[in-house]
């Protein structure tokens, strides 16, 4: 757990570096019409620890609750309807950090029997509060691949 939550902490300046230097037309840029642009995933990993941290609260205020499942679709939804491209990068950005800090602060609290706790995910089957953890982690790493892939005009 703490090396994924090391993980966890080093995603919001990993994105700033990232970002550093780019133009708001090269940050809106998408690599094709189906992929999102370096700004769109910026703000997706805004929105996305928002859904972390009501999973979290969760799971550790019912026992075994049935989450609720996510179309597939939500994340395209929410680019269109939140407007991601009219977003500005820097204030998505500082958001996220602010989100990525209260999550990291309540994982930390967490004890280890907290961790345990958890809820059936529709998909994925019994996910505990450690197993969202990794989750993040994962989602981190594959979007800011995506994202480097986005600046790079790669989809």
């Amino acid at each position: 757990l703490a090396d994924r939550l090391t993980r966890l902490e080093r995603t919001a300046d990993e994105l700033a570096a990232t970002l550093r230097g780019q133009s708001d037309a090269g940050l809106s840029r998408r690599p094709d019409a189906k992929s999102w642009a370096a700004k769109e995933v910026v703000c997706h990993l805004r929105d996305t620890e928002e859904l972390f941290m009501t999973r979290f609260a969760q799971v550790m205020a019912m026992d075994e609750p049935k989450l609720p499942p996510l179309d597939p679709a939500t994340p395209d939804r929410w680019a269109e309807e939140r407007q991601y491209l009219r977003n500005d990068a820097a204030e998505a950005l500082a958001a996220f950090r602010k989100r990525r800090g209260e999550s990291l602060a309540f994982v930390r609290r967490l004890t280890p029997e907290q961790c345990k706790r958890g809820g059936l995910h529709p998909t994925r089957g019994r996910m505990t509060a450690d197993d969202f953890v990794t989750l993040m982690a994962w989602h981190d790493d594959n979007h800011l691949d995506q994202l480097r892939r986005a600046l790079d005009g790669k989809a």
